[in-house]
């Protein structure tokens, strides 16, 4: 792998929101409550012809041996603000590992403004334009030179379709750990109360875009991306109503992309269901820099090195 240099991101402008992938809801949503045959077809034919999309960067006969022999795997998850005419960026990024020998999901958030070095295009800069510089296969071989690890899939979303996902599932709650109101950005006004809140779609994007109220800036914004992200994976695994199991498909083919085919999903749903019920998370962490004026977050060796050990240690 291409060796690791000094790793630099920032907590300064981020682009337009944060990006959070919902995508984990991929594996529970088709699932969840009601795998029911009336909606089998349905599901197929929206993952294999409309979000189905191999990348030559990820060797796929590698981790659909592993589904098919339960071992633990490890996929890419990105959030993705695409525009018109505009690839846009990968403004959220998590690698999720599955071990269901021991039934256990971990996901570790990348800060977006991580300096380190673009696989591909050879220059330092902020992992998150990897994508914008060279699409998924990109950003896919950044993040495996970054914490030299080796990805199975990948699933990306538009988070465009985040507002419609919370709605699908019929809403979702988090726990804030903040008293707050939107300042009129989010063009809502919402208040978020302090404790265990309710959520729908729109109040699901200014809770997780909020940064500048925020004393943690972007590594607040990033836990609240996680809870939005656990929130979708628990509300989806218990949907019985065969109606919302459709309109969730109907979102993921209109927003999401993923290497893996329905069988995939499959073996997933029947083999790994169980790993949601022990989720950690981790945010890697680092100091923010000024390089000519643009900031950065500098992640240290040791934190690299930690985050490899903790992805490792799901696949032993």
């Amino acid at each position: 792998m291409t060796s690791r240099r000094a790793r630099k991101s920032t907590n300064h402008k981020s682009k337009r929101w944060l990006k959070i992938i919902s995508l984990v809801v991929l594996f529970v949503i088709l699932g969840g409550g009601g795998y029911a045959y009336s909606i089998y077809n349905n599901a197929k034919q929206t993952v294999d012809k409309k979000m189905n999309t191999p990348v030559a960067s990820i060797d796929y006969d590698i981790g659909k041996k592993k589904v098919k022999e339960n071992k633990p795997v490890n996929v890419l998850l990105m959030g993705v603000d695409e525009r018109n005419n505009d690839r846009g960026r990968s403004d959220a990024l998590m690698v999720m590992t599955l071990d269901p020998k021991k039934n256990r999901m971990q996901l570790i958030s990348i800060p977006r403004d991580t300096r380190t070095t673009i696989v591909g295009d050879g220059r330092q800069d902020k992992i998150n334009h990897a994508y914008a510089f060279g699409g998924t296969d990109m950003a896919i071989n950044t993040v495996e030179s970054f914490l030299e690890i080796e990805l199975d899939y990948y699933v990306s979303m538009n988070m465009e379709g985040l507002t419609e996902m919370v709605d699908a599932v019929g809403g979702i709650t988090v726990n804030n750990k903040l008293d707050w109101k939107d300042r009129g950005y989010y063009k809502k006004g919402y208040h978020y109360a302090k404790g265990e809140i309710e959520l729908n779609g729109p109040k699901t994007m200014g809770y997780v875009r909020m940064r500048y109220q925020d004393p943690n800036g972007d590594f607040g914004r990033n836990q609240r991306q996680r809870q939005v992200i656990e929130g979708i994976i628990e509300k989806g695994a218990s949907v019985a109503s065969v109606n919302k199991i459709d309109n969730m498909i109907g979102v993921l083919g209109d927003n999401m992309k993923t290497n893996m085919k329905f069988s995939d999903m499959k073996n997933l749903l029947t083999n790994y269901s169980s790993t949601r019920k022990n989720m950690v998370t981790y945010q890697m962490t680092g100091q923010g820099i000024k390089i000519n004026g643009i900031y950065y977050l500098q992640v240290p060796e040791k934190e690299v090195q930690k985050v490899h050990s903790m992805i490792e240690e799901y696949n032993s």
